[in-house]
């Protein structure tokens, strides 16, 4: 009889078993535990869908996010199939139909109440992009406001972006330029600004009449889902198709199809130059637009007659700010011989300053690194500086902590085209470098093979203005005694060579999310031929 009961008990007990393990993993989830309860307030869950195109889904691989600073897990994310992807694009397609139609202004009050949207979530959306990617508390939220700026930047724009009417040649004709959509945004994001990369793009891309696809970065999927929550309530307010702004979280197979599908009329992409050289090349071999914000060697430079005042707290916090994970972050520190030795005792002694610790704490300046991959990076990193010439002048240790903690790092001694210092390692090493001259300095924030950003610290005008002319800095931004890093929405941000040359958020950057016509209009009973050509 026992025999007979003996399969029902054993199917039973693993199914037991099986809801034992799920509860337990449940119950280790961040989420879960009441200190994290306000992750709730963003319409998270343990497990959440990674696919929204006015409706949600996720049919794809189930990824876990972590707390880089105590490597536990927060919740879950299904990610998106192939074939999702491909019901998305399609959406998005047709959603652009009803978005193209709406004037310019009116897409402007959408993009408006985006930004109110954004700025009634704005603390705790900050405390999850901390918690996500590490950054610490207040960078987080600054994060989030620079969404929000961006907004309400483009909703000014929205009333003002069109082109010129050109004087014609021709008696009788008009000369203008005509600016449209391009239709289908693709927008790729880096794991280091989760929100604010996106809503540069986004922001200026709706105004211009475009419709966006999102795929966030792998590693913090959770913020791409709550930001994405936000957007799609506000869409669904005013009965807007929830596919002008569609996600798809993914790895390389979707940032893949989207490199190569002809659909996606603009591809935004920020993250590595080795990885952006591959998406330009797929973009490229169908002919089509894209816009790349790369990687970032860049270097402050500081002259005898420079207020170390201000050299050392700019310093400081663009080498440190976010871990050393900004692609402006400060990499290189050059600095005339007489003032070499000063400046490096009073940054490593600021250095040892800096209060390290988890990054939601208000008090904290620097946090973990992103991932445990990034401390292994870090470790290699010094060891080649070592290898290559380098004096480790502080830090060049783990921290002995739970989570992906190292120490802020300064080293001196290395050739200024040491292969390490040409290299751009994504973590908290400072280089410091000692020059005789300004050609010379020059010359070597030139040299590395990236251009984003560049900062000189001097008195002399004559010096700053031949640093922001042809023979100065070669970078996309060009700063004179401030850091490389905190780049304002106003301006372009973007760089050259291998940063990518791509431009997004202010100035004239949404010229890239349009494609411009030259339209000739004869409004006369004759039919005169540009440059005097007679055809009789």
């Amino acid at each position: 009889m026992f025999d007979v009961f003996l399969p029902l008990i054993v199917k039973a007990l693993k199914t037991f078993t099986i809801h034992c393990k799920h509860t337990a993993a449940m119950s280790t989830l961040l989420i879960n535990q009441p200190k994290y309860a306000w992750l709730k307030e963003l319409g998270l869950a343990e497990d959440n869908n990674g696919v929204y195109h006015g409706t949600w889904g996720g049919q794809g691989e189930v990824i876990t996010s972590y707390c880089p600073a105590n490597n536990e897990p927060i919740a879950r994310v299904r990610q998106a199939t192939l074939s999702e992807y491909e019901e998305t694009v399609q959406k998005s397609k047709e959603a652009w139909k009803v978005w193209a139609d709406i004037p310019a202004p009116k897409r402007g009050e959408i993009v408006r109440q985006i930004g109110d949207a954004l700025r009634k979530k704005i603390d705790v959306l900050g405390r999850l992009v901390s918690l996500e990617m590490g950054k610490i508390y207040v960078e987080g939220v600054g994060e989030v406001q620079e969404y929000i700026d961006v907004c309400d930047y483009a909703v000014g724009l929205s009333r003002m972006i069109g082109g010129p009417i050109l004087p014609s040649e021709r008696p009788g004709h008009a000369l203008l330029e005509q600016w449209n959509p391009v239709g289908l945004v693709g927008i790729i994001t880096a794991f280091n600004f989760p929100v604010a990369v996106y809503g540069w793009n986004n922001a200026l891309a709706l105004i211009c009449g475009n419709v966006c696809l999102w795929k966030g970065a792998p590693s913090t999927p959770l913020t791409s889902v709550a930001v994405t929550k936000i957007v799609a309530e506000v869409l669904e307010h005013n009965s807007l198709p929830g596919a002008i702004c569609s996600m798809t979280c993914g790895g390389a197979d979707v940032g893949t199809a989207m490199a190569k599908d002809e659909r996606v009329n603009l591809l935004s992409f920020t993250g590595s130059t080795q990885v952006g050289k591959s998406v330009g090349m797929m973009v490229q071999e169908r002919f089509g637009r894209q816009l790349l914000e790369l990687g970032g060697n860049n270097a402050i430079i500081v002259f005898e007659d420079a207020d170390l005042n201000l050299v050392v707290p700019s310093a400081v916090f663009a080498s440190v700010g976010t871990a050393g994970q900004r692609c402006t972050t400060t990499r290189r520190l050059i600095l005339h011989e007489s003032v070499h030795d000063t400046v490096v005792e009073r940054i490593a002694k600021a250095y040892k300053q800096v209060r390290i610790g988890d990054p939601w704490d208000a008090t904290t300046m620097y946090g973990p690194l992103h991932t445990k991959q990034a401390v292994e990076q870090y470790l290699a990193a010094v060891e080649k500086a070592k290898e290559q010439g380098g004096t480790v002048v502080c830090g060049g240790k783990v921290i002995d902590r739970p989570g992906n903690y190292v120490e802020p790092t300064i080293i001196t001694g290395l050739a200024h085209d040491a292969p390490i210092v040409h290299t751009e390692t994504f973590v908290p090493i400072l280089y410091v470098l000692k020059f005789k001259e300004e050609e010379e300095a020059f010359g070597w924030n030139n040299e590395v093979k990236q251009g984003l950003s560049s900062s000189i610290f001097t008195k002399d005008m004559g010096r700053v203005f031949r640093w922001l002319g042809p023979k100065g800095s070669d970078c996309g931004i060009v700063n004179v005694n401030i850091p490389t890093s905190g780049a304002e929405i106003g301006g372009a941000f973007g760089g050259e060579k291998h940063t990518g040359g791509g431009r997004e958020s202010g100035s004239d950057s949404w010229k890239q999310y349009m494609r411009r016509s030259t339209c000739t209009i004869n409004y006369s009973k004759e039919l005169p031929l540009a440059q005097g050509i007679k055809f009789e």
